[in-house]
């Protein structure tokens, strides 16, 4: 993959993670939360920690998908080019596909850390150490506290969804992509 491609998709992540950070602080508070619902845990985060608390967890979670990124996409090519060269023709769809969830799977477990960290970090209580966002610190403490397995909790369920959507994802990708390079090459 070329390095601008490389440097296009950590842009886009940055600017994702805009919108896909708030939403993520809401949803998991809401899901360690009892009975409150999801407007009043939004209003409760402006109220009580300002727009920084939506953006809690921005800088890790950047932290995360930038790397998970770099894995992912030139894992899977280089899946790809090596399945087309062993079959001695370009990959179908379904291989790319395949090709995109072991990429996806094997991306989401070496950047698990990362994740429980940003998970963490998204969680702790205002004020804390742990939310001052510090990832270096957040994986110091679950080290301390957990060792290795902390470090990779929910590896498993983690690989699985991320698999699976590597799988439709790519797939889908590059069966649209190989449609319009065909359409483009019947048009006059």
């Amino acid at each position: 993959m070329p390095v601008t491609h490389m440097l296009a998709a950590s842009v886009g992540e940055v600017v994702a993670c805009l919108i896909r950070v708030p939403s993520e602080v809401v949803k998991q508070r809401a899901q360690v939360s009892a009975s409150s619902g999801t407007f009043h845990i939004f209003s409760n985060i402006l109220c009580q920690e300002g727009i920084q608390g939506l953006y809690r967890g921005y800088k890790s979670t950047v932290l995360r998908e930038i790397p998970f990124s770099l894995v992912q996409f030139p894992l899977w090519e280089s899946l790809k080019a090596l399945w087309s060269w062993r079959q001695d023709h370009v990959v179908d769809s379904w291989q790319s596909a395949v090709c995109g969830a072991f990429a996806g799977g094997f991306a989401a477990a070496v950047t698990t850390p990362l994740d429980v960290a940003k998970t963490r970090i998204m969680l702790a209580k205002a004020g804390s150490s742990t939310a001052s966002g510090n990832v270096l610190s957040a994986l110091h403490a679950v080290w301390r506290t957990q060792g290795l397995s902390g470090l990779f909790a929910g590896v498993f369920p983690r690989m699985a969804a991320i698999s699976l959507g590597g799988f439709i994802f790519l797939g889908v990708y590059d069966q649209t992509r190989s449609f319009l390079l065909e359409l483009g090459r019947e048009s006059p």
